[in-house]
């Protein structure tokens, strides 16, 4: 489905779902390459920008959550940059469709100060884009009070709930990771001049949104430190407190050792020195008594318990 939003100096295409129809009124509306229209019949591309004498054409990634709310998948946004239009095509992330259905609202309501916004291609693709950033950068926050909780987590919860909320952390900052890192090239192009683009004094927006994403990027990396040094203090913590244990069972063990010596002796079916005396089994438990009291009192001067 095409909609379009006309301003007074450029025009925003929206393409929602496109079938074949879309891409062939596309292809003979704005003379697309027959490469850019298969790029966006297809999914999965990596981020790039494509310029053209009277167009570019880019595909950028960003990321959202998955239904659980647990889990950071990509959105691709194909966006067609030419002198006086932008199309957005395809499945894109929430936030283009979202802008295009208040901007369209608001020109139907007569609405004037809509064409700041659009003053120009460049100044639209610059909105689109920072809002996109927006809401990345939300999310990004987000992933970092998942760290600080963990981080209060690791000396407070059970350790499968850790090791699970530590895992699924640690996914999303690498997949994050790997979503950044290929398109940083991309935008240090709009900021270094190496996309001219159609309009005059965008630098600083460009270098704006290369400030914010850079900004993203290095938190992003942070917390991939954060969460490592995390996951080896928690396995630190498990490790510890398995020796405790162990060293706990150790005392008992090297404590009950002699006792079943002196029970088993004793238990034995033949004629044994006091075994026809009264008092020998409370001199037995005596003995078991003092041998616990001395181990311990052994320990402790040790420093081992």
């Amino acid at each position: 489905m095409i909609e379009t939003i006309n301003f007074e100096n450029v025009r925003w295409v929206h393409v929602l779902n496109p079938s074949d129809d879309d891409y062939d009124f596309l292809l003979n509306t704005f003379g697309f390459h027959p490469l850019d229209i298969e790029d966006c019949r297809s999914a999965n591309q990596r981020p790039k920008i494509d310029e053209y004498d009277d167009y570019y054409f880019l595909i950028l990634h960003f990321p959202y959550f998955d239904k659980a709310n647990r889990f950071v998948r990509v959105k691709e946004v194909k966006i067609f940059w030419g002198k006086d239009y932008i199309v957005t095509i395809g499945r894109s992330h929430w936030v283009v469709k979202n802008l295009f259905k208040d901007m369209q609202e608001r020109q139907a309501k007569g609405e004037t100060d809509m064409e700041d916004i659009a003053a120009s291609s460049d100044m639209l693709l610059y909105n689109i884009l920072d809002r996109l950033m927006v809401e990345t950068y939300t999310l990004i926050l987000r992933i970092g009070s998942e760290v600080d909780t963990i981080n209060y987590d690791i000396f407070t919860k059970n350790a499968d709930k850790v090791i699970e909320h530590i895992s699924v952390t640690r996914k999303n900052i690498i997949f994050l990771n790997t979503t950044f890192k290929p398109q940083l090239r991309v935008f240090h192009k709009f900021e270094s001049g190496g996309i001219k683009g159609y309009a005059e004094d965008m630098e600083e927006y460009w270098g704006n949104i290369l400030d914010q994403y850079q900004k993203m990027f290095d938190m992003v990396e942070d917390y991939g430190e954060l969460i490592v040094g995390l996951a080896k203090t928690f396995d630190s913590l498990q490790t510890n407190k398995t020796n405790e244990i162990m060293r706990v069972l150790t005392f008992i063990s090297t404590i009950m050792l002699p006792l079943t010596v002196i029970s088993g002796i004793y238990g034995m079916n033949v004629k044994l020195l006091f075994a026809d005396k009264e008092w020998t089994f409370y001199g037995i438990c005596g003995l078991m008594l003092v041998t616990v009291i001395g181990f311990i009192i052994y320990f402790k001067r040790k420093h081992w318990l």
